[in-house]
């Protein structure tokens, strides 16, 4: 199955602006606005779509495109991300599941950079080579727009600021973070991100920082040759002593232990003194 990647841009309009497929797509039609707003009508229904919508329409949908005076003071401002695609392998991923034709996902750094990388891809060239990548490049957004998607409801704002705090978590867990970073990330005081994070998620954010770290440190263990004293620094714990308390409450067993008993041989550890 194939992901071809036919238009993949980014627009942006300071003044009016109108696109009609009144006669219906005739391929997939994604598109992000990242600036601005627009209206947008499909199939006979309008959608004011703001910064952070995700609009997703299949072949055969109508497709009108709308940008107009913002506000009193008359201007323009509209930007947004667009991508035309079809193939064998999109008609499978668009009937695993329903999605609502504008759904609010935020503007992930790592969903806009999958986004814009597809854009350089496919202003290089249509070289073979570069067709598959794209292929790829398409079918990693599909997967991520999905996780987007169902990971919050369109419009509650709470638990896409909740979201944007484990987003933060995951990213820094390995390395030193303070929590007050994690709070200004989203714009929140100290407090109301802690308070925040347990309500949604039921732990705080320095536990799922520890679980992460606890599970980028068994996959090393498992599938690399680095010291356990290597593992731990680069995993985000303090210091081995830490480490090895951690672990050993988590799993019952020491890191050396639990190293012995991996499936995948590593070289010989000696048990370190964790004072």
């Amino acid at each position: 199955m194939e992901a071809k990647l036919l238009i993949c841009d980014y627009s942006y309009h300071f003044q009016q602006f109108s696109n009609s497929h009144r006669g219906g797509l005739t391929t997939y039609l994604f598109r992000l606005q990242t600036e601005g707003s627009c209206e947008i009508y499909c199939n006979g229904i309008e959608h004011h779509v703001q910064a952070g919508d995700l609009l997703l329409l299949r072949p055969g949908d109508s497709y009108e495109l709308r940008i107009k005076e913002d506000g009193e003071d008359g201007r323009v401002s509209s930007g947004d991300y667009f991508i035309f695609c079809d193939g064998s392998w999109i008609d499978d991923w668009w009937e695993r599941t329903h999605r609502p034709v504008v759904s609010h996902i935020g503007l992930d750094d790592h969903l806009l950079g999958l986004w814009r990388q597809m854009l350089l891809e496919k202003r290089r060239g249509l070289e073979g080579e570069i067709e598959e990548l794209t292929d790829y490049l398409l079918r990693s957004l599909c997967l991520c727009l999905d996780r987007a998607i169902t990971d919050i409801k369109p419009t509650d704002r709470l638990a896409f600021t909740a979201l944007r705090l484990k987003r933060f978590v995951e990213e820094h867990a390995t390395i030193t973070f303070k929590l007050e970073e994690a709070a200004s990330h989203v714009g929140l005081s100290l407090s109301r991100a802690v308070k925040l994070f347990k309500e949604y998620y039921g732990k705080t954010m320095i536990q799922y920082a520890l679980e992460i770290r606890l599970n980028a440190a068994v996959e090393r263990m498992k599938y690399s040759t680095m010291t356990l004293e290597e593992i731990a620094e680069t995993c985000g714990f303090a210091s081995y002593s830490y480490f090895h308390r951690v672990f050993r409450a988590n799993y019952g067993v020491s890191p050396v232990k639990f190293r012995e008993q991996a499936t995948v041989p590593a070289r010989p550890e000696r048990e370190k003194d964790p004072r």
